[in-house]
C-alpha cells in the first residue's frame, strides 16, 4: 500500500505560498532527484566545510575569550562543546527540512526563508497554514537583524583598533587620550570607509578578500596561544567558574562565536553530493569548535581579567603586532561588507518594486548608505562589543539555531508515515525549551547590558562597562 501526501487542493485554500505538492506519494517524494535541478559549478566536500567554517569564523571568534573571562574557564569549556553540538544537531534536521521540502515541492534549493514559508503553508492544518507568509517575514527579521547587528559590532572592533594605534596605549577607555577624538568619534570618521565598501553590489569582488580574512584569523589564534605559553605557561589566576548569571552572558557571546545559520542551507544547497551534507556539517562543526576554543581558552589564558574584544587589542604595541592589528582592522572591514551583503538583499527585495525600473539602481546605493549610517549610529550609541554580541546570540541565534530549526522539522514530518507523533513533538519541545529560555533571560541580561553602555566611560573588565563617575556636589 503507497502511502499518499495530500494535494494542493486539498489543503488550505488561502494559502497564498508559491510553494505547492508536487510528490503526490511518499515513494514519489523520496525517488525524486533534486540534484539534477541543480545547475552550474557546486561545492566539493572540502569546500563545502571550509564554507561552512568561514560562516561560522568571523569576527566573533576574536571576542570568545572574553565570554571565558565572563563565564569562568570550567563552564565555559563544557558549554563551549555542548553549545557546539547542540547548534550542529540542529542544522542537521534543519537541512534534512529544506531537503524534504524540496523534493515535495520539485525545487532544485530553498533559502532558510524558504523553508519555513513551505513547512506552515504546506501544512495539513488550515489554521497553521495561514501563518506561512507571517513566519516567512519573521526569519527575514530575525536574520536582518542579527547581521546588521553584527556589521554594528564590527564596526567598533575597526574602531577600537585604530583608536588603540593612533593612541599606541593599550589601555582602552571610551574618552580619547592627547587630545585625541574619543571611540564614539572613530566610529562617526569611519561612516564613509564603509559606506563605500557596502556601495559594492557583487560579491564576487568581495570573495578573494574574505579569504584572506581567514588566513588572518588563522594567524591571530597561532598568535593567541604564543602569548598564552608567553605570559601564563602556568596557567595561574585562572577564575574556574563565576555565577549563573554571567553564564548566560557567556551563552549569547558563545553562540554568536560559533554560529552559521546564515550559511548552513546555502552551503548544502551549492554541494555537488548534497546527501554527504551531515558528514560536512559533523566536521565542519568540529573544526568550528576547536578554533573557537583555542582563541578563547588561550586568549583568557594569556590575558586573564584584561581581555579586550578583538583579541588583537591585548597584543604589545611592538612593530610586528601592530601590523597584525592593522591587518585584522582590514579583515573585519571586508567580512562588515560580506555581512552586509546578505541582509541588505532581503530588505530590499521589499523595497525594490516601489521604485521604477530606471531608478531602482540608483535607489539601492541610497538605501546602503542609508543603512550603513543606521548601523553607525546603533555602534554609537551601544560601544560594546561584548554586549552587542551577547544580545545578537541571545535574541537573534536563539530563534535562528535552536527554535526555528526544531519548529520547521515537526511541521515537515509530522504527517509523514512512521513518524511518532508524540516523540517529535516532545524532542522538538525539549531541544525548543532552552532556546526559549535563552530568548528571553538572556536577552534580558544582554539588555541591560546595552542599557548600561549608553553611558559608558571605560571598560572594567574586557568590554563590559561601568557608568562614568558622578561629579561630587559642591560642598561633598
Amino acid at each position: 500500500m503507497v502511502e499518499r501526501i495530500l494535494g494542493p487542493d486539498e489543503r488550505y485554500s488561502g494559502n497564498k505560498s508559491r510553494f505547492q505538492i508536487m510528490s503526490k506519494t511518499l515513494a514519489e517524494e523520496e525517488a525524486f532527484d533534486v540534484g539534477k535541478l541543480r545547475k552550474g559549478i557546486r561545492s566539493g566536500i572540502l569546500f563545502s566545510i571550509m564554507n561552512l567554517a568561514k560562516g561560522a569564523l568571523g569576527g566573533g571568534v576574536l571576542a570568545g575569550h572574553v565570554a571565558y573571562m565572563t563565564a569562568g574557564y570550567l563552564p565555559a569549556i563544557i558549554l563551549n562543546v555542548i553549545y557546539g553540538v547542540y547548534m550542529c544537531f540542529n542544522f542537521y534536521i534543519l537541512v534534512v527540512s529544506s531537503q524534504r521540502m524540496c523534493r515535495r515541492c520539485h525545487v532544485p534549493f530553498m533559502t532558510y526563508p524558504d523553508v519555513g514559508e513551505a513547512a506552515f503553508a504546506l501544512y495539513p492544518n488550515p489554521k497553521v497554514a495561514r501563518w506561512s507568509t507571517c513566519y516567512r517575514k519573521w526569519i527575514d527579521v530575525i536574520t536582518c537583524l542579527n547581521l546588521f547587528g553584527s556589521c554594528a559590532a564590527y564596526q567598533l572592533m575597526v574602531a577600537k583598533t585604530i583608536k588603540q594605534l593612533a593612541e599606541d596605549t593599550q589601555e582602552s577607555i571610551i574618552e580619547g587620550r592627547n587630545g585625541l577624538p574619543n571611540l564614539r568619534a572613530y566610529i562617526a570618521f569611519l561612516i564613509v570607509p564603509f559606506i563605500v565598501i557596502c556601495l559594492i553590489t557583487e560579491m564576487k569582488y568581495l570573495a578573494p578578500f574574505s579569504i584572506v580574512a581567514n588566513v588572518v584569523i588563522g594567524v591571530a589564534i597561532v598568535m593567541t596561544v604564543k602569548y598564552a605559553i608567553k605570559n601564563n605557561p602556568g596557567f595561574e589566576n585562572m577564575v574556574v567558574a563565576t555565577n549563573f548569571m554571567d553564564v548566560i552572558k557567556f551563552t549569547g557571546m558563545a553562540v554568536f562565536s560559533m554560529s552559521c545559520a546564515g550559511v548552513v542551507i546555502p552551503v548544502e544547497n551549492n554541494m555537488k553530493e548534497p546527501h554527504k551534507f551531515g558528514f560536512v556539517l559533523g566536521v565542519g562543526y568540529i573544526f568550528i569548535i576547536g578554533c573557537v576554543f583555542m582563541a578563547a581558552f588561550f586568549g583568557y589564558v594569556a590575558f586573564l581579567d584584561k581581555c579586550e574584544s578583538p583579541i588583537t587589542m591585548n597584543f604589545p604595541l611592538t612593530m610586528g603586532p601592530k601590523i597584525l592589528k592593522g591587518f585584522i582592522a582590514v579583515m573585519i572591514y571586508v567580512t562588515h561588507a560580506v555581512n552586509f551583503f546578505m541582509p541588505f538583499n532581503c530588505v530590499y527585495y521589499y523595497l525594490k518594486p516601489k521604485f521604477k525600473p530606471e531608478n531602482q539602481y540608483k535607489m539601492e546605493l541610497v538605501f546602503r548608505a542609508i543603512i550603513v549610517i543606521i548601523i553607525a549610529l546603533v555602534a554609537i550609541a551601544f560601544p560594546s562589543v561584548d554586549a552587542l554580541m551577547g544580545f545578537l546570540g541571545c535574541f537573534c541565534l536563539s530563534n535562528m539555531a535552536f527554535i526555528c530549526p526544531n519548529t520547521i522539522y515537526v511541521l515537515v514530518h509530522y504527517d509523514r508515515p512512521g513518524k511518532n507523533k508524540k516523540w517529535l513533538i516532545w524532542r522538538a519541545v525539549l531541544l525548543s525549551a532552552f532556546g526559549v529560555f535563552i530568548l528571553f533571560c538572556g536577552s534580558y541580561v544582554s539588555g541591560k547590558d546595552l542599557v548600561s553602555a549608553l553611558f559608558m566611560k571605560k571598560p572594567a573588565g574586557g568590554d563590559e562597562t561601568t557608568p562614568a563617575p558622578e561629579t561630587p556636589a559642591p560642598g561633598a
